[in-house]
């Protein structure tokens, strides 16, 4: 395991990526991005700062979508998965971020637990019991996010409650002690826990994907989309199919 992230929370590789091995699906990104800022054109404009589904099968074709899963399930990403997972990552989902049209948007503090339907009582418990992991690969220079470190263990203190629930008076995008800025460079990734509190920095032209893994967890996958798997045809040509083939297993069983 990774024990720098079992601490933080966060693990940072600058300059994991090489030019070649981000042109390679930075087109098919940006495509994406295009198709889906004109189909959600109101929502972008009002507040929008991410999409998801990116390998769904009607999203892309299908020698794109192959490309994809061969960059999420090559061994540099996986292998760091399964040190911090050692039972076996499973593939969750994929996302882009970018930055929200009106650029006085704030930007805010949250887990991604809070958007759960589970009382705040079961949220504690997932804290330092489930995993769930954002794999950032930057395609721009940009402000990256701000973290609160060892929050993936702990639950609030009372400032950083009020904060990212708009209680007595604070607003989630108010400054919290503690946060630290790490900001991304094209080349590196980022890899911290969905359950830790944090916050994007917007701005510096943010275009980012993230792959998501996690315990292979009915709970936590049972709102995957089968068809944002590879097939079995697609899955014999990647080098590790089985963060697919945890996923399916999960939702065939």
């Amino acid at each position: 395991m990774h024990e720098y992230y079992q601490h933080n929370g966060y693990l940072l590789k600058r300059d994991l990526f090489t030019g070649k091995e981000l042109d390679q699906i930075e087109g098919i990104l940006r495509g994406f991005h295009d198709k889906w800022m004109k189909k959600h054109r109101e929502h972008y404009e009002k507040m929008a700062i991410n999409s998801a589904y990116i390998t769904h099968a009607d999203a892309l074709s299908q020698p794109d979508r192959q490309t994809l899963f061969s960059f999420i399930a090559r061994d540099k990403l996986v292998d760091i998965a399964r040190s911090i997972i050692p039972a076996g990552p499973a593939f969750m989902n994929t996302q882009l971020f970018f930055d929200p049209k009106n650029s006085h948007q704030k930007n805010y503090w949250h887990r991604d637990i809070q958007y759960r339907p589970d009382p705040v009582s079961e949220q504690k418990k997932m804290l330092g019991s489930t995993n769930v992991l954002h794999f950032r690969v930057p395609f721009a220079d940009e402000r990256g996010i701000e973290l609160v470190p060892g929050t993936h263990l702990r639950w609030d203190s009372p400032q950083e409650f009020e904060t990212r629930m708009k209680e007595n008076g604070r607003k989630p995008s108010d400054s919290l002690p503690g946060g630290k800025a790490v900001p991304l460079k094209r080349g590196d990734l980022l890899v911290f826990s969905a359950s830790m509190i944090h916050r994007g920095l917007y701005g510096g032209n943010r275009f980012a994907f993230d792959i998501i893994f996690s315990d292979a967890d009915r709970e936590l996958l049972q709102y995957v989309d089968p068809k944002c798997l590879p097939d079995a045809e697609m899955s014999e040509k990647l080098s590790n199919p089985d963060i697919f083939n945890a996923t399916r297993q999960v939702l065939d069983a």
